[in-house]
């Protein structure tokens, strides 16, 4: 929030509580990144109304542990988590300077781009 400007109030919302939350840590337990897995009605709403696609958000990883395949894992294991729910793919809502992070992981860019907290996006979806 504080790094891209977003307004507090508009990065937490009622889907926090019954979203997956994937925390990556270092051995001495600081925190390096994060993400988040919506499931179930508030994933239908950001993706198409597909119940079966679950949707990707809130990935950040720490300035400090930036291209240490933070972020992979973390994209990684909201997949796995995903899976285990049964879900037969992910969508995303990226910002557009990440779009190649995203593809390099298997994400596919579709529709227009579209502004989210005055940040241009796209959205990306990946079969699992």
């Amino acid at each position: 929030m504080v790094e891209q400007g977003v307004p507090q109030d508009i990065e937490y919302d009622a889907h926090d509580a019954d979203a997956v939350h994937v925390l990556a840590v270092r051995e001495d337990g600081v925190p390096l990144g994060t993400g988040r897995l919506l499931t179930g009605e508030a994933a239908a709403a950001r993706t198409g109304g597909d119940p079966a696609v679950g949707s990707l958000g809130r990935l950040a990883v720490a300035r400090r542990a930036r291209g240490l395949g933070v972020g992979a894992a973390l994209v990684r294991a909201i997949e796995d988590a995903a899976r285990s729910r049964g879900l037969t793919a992910v969508d995303l809502h990226a910002q557009t300077h990440a779009l190649g992070f995203y593809e390099r992981l298997g994400y596919e860019v579709y529709g227009p781009e579209f502004p989210d907290a005055g940040i241009p996006h796209r959205s990306m979806r990946r079969t699992l």
